[in-house]
């Protein structure tokens, strides 16, 4: 069994781009079925002065593998989002 101050403590790394995620911040329960809905993890702070950390939301099913000192989790690249934002959100807006 592990507990979540053990979860807390370990390295979050995607397997994607091989870069540190950051530590867990916060887990969502779905306390009704007793799951594991997803992990927060830290993301972008944004601004200078007043910043507001972002958040990575990372569902449960995109885990591939909890070990003794990390986390490996397999969620799309930054820019990779920002990129397909721009190029299929976007456009699907003007339409």
């Amino acid at each position: 069994m592990i507990k979540i101050s053990d979860l807390r403590s370990r390295d979050v790394i995607n397997i994607l781009d091989g870069k540190k995620l950051g530590n867990i911040l916060d887990i969502d329960l779905d306390l009704e079925n007793g799951r594991v809905i997803s992990l927060i993890l830290p993301g972008r702070t944004r601004g200078l002065i007043f910043s507001k950390r972002e958040e990575i939301t990372v569902p449960w099913n995109k885990i591939v593998r909890i070990g003794r000192d990390v986390i490996l989790v397999e969620v799309p690249i930054v820019n990779e989002i920002d990129e397909y934002r721009r190029n299929y959100l976007l456009d699907e807006e003007n339409l």
